[in-house]
């Protein structure tokens, strides 16, 4: 698991940020109904963000993920990966999520993220769309810009990007000559999966496809360190919001 039951986001709260949040109910394409939870920017920036959790769904720490986007200007949502075998609802300390993680499909998850991307840009205050994913999210974060969104950049925090996964999706570095936007990458040097070797395989994909890329490693941070929990590395996940928000501003184009 990414992370313990009672993490939460280490950003603190910008009061009077969010416009408004609600849980939705999305239907893909393919006809399944999926939770989502929607937060919008009282100030909209024109950037949207799909937040992408680790292997339990829709918890609450991505909702408080989703408000702290919307907070800082980028509309968000926030989505559950598990409609097609778990049904509806956010996900609780007691959810079994592996059984339904290894039944999840790449054709799955890519129905599940253009429906959001879809609820993202209906009002038309989404000009640029972003992923960000942790984990299992994070991996999958890395491949949207090989995908039809038109995402302008995608943010994984600890996404395995070589491989094989649990469910079929491919590894990020064997399709990096697919890629259409940005990369930013975000791991910790303690991660014992995915280390260095495996980091800067990454890295190599990238450049010899001429993908446009920041992979950023902090040096003794665990795998999940971007956690309120982890006060040992509040100053590397503090370092790593102000990069998230940076990379985003950097490719939102003006109005």
């Amino acid at each position: 698991m990414c992370f313990d039951l009672d993490s939460r986001p280490p950003i603190a709260p910008i009061a009077g940020g969010a416009l408004d949040s609600e849980e939705l109910t999305l239907t893909a394409a393919d006809g399944t109904e999926l939770t989502a939870f929607r937060a919008r920017a009282a100030h909209p920036t024109g950037a949207g963000m799909i937040v992408l959790p680790d292997v339990r769904g829709l918890h609450t720490y991505y909702e408080e993920l989703a408000l702290r986007f919307a907070e800082a200007g980028v509309d968000s949502i926030a989505i559950d990966y598990f409609g097609r075998t778990a049904g509806l609802g956010r996900r609780d300390e007691g959810f079994e999520f592996m059984p339904h993680v290894l039944q999840t499909t790449y054709a799955g998850l890519t129905a599940d993220m253009t429906v959001a991307a879809d609820e993202l840009q209906k009002d038309g205050r989404v000009r640029a769309l972003f992923t960000v994913g942790f984990c299992f999210g994070g991996r999958v974060a890395f491949l949207t810009p090989t995908l039809d969104l038109g995402v302008a950049g995608a943010i994984g925090f600890y996404g395995w990007p070589t491989g094989p996964a649990r469910n079929d999706t491919p590894a990020p570095a064997d399709i990096a000559s697919e890629m259409r936007a940005p990369i930013l990458g975000i791991f910790g040097g303690a991660d014992h999966g995915i280390n260095a070797g495996v980091v800067d395989e990454f890295r190599r994909a990238l450049v010899a496809a001429g993908a446009e890329h920041e992979l950023v490693t902090y040096e003794g941070a665990p795998h999940s360190f971007f956690d309120r929990t982890a006060e040992d590395y509040a100053e590397q996940s503090a370092d790593a919001w102000q990069k998230v928000l940076a990379f985003v501003r950097a490719n939102t184009p003006e109005a």
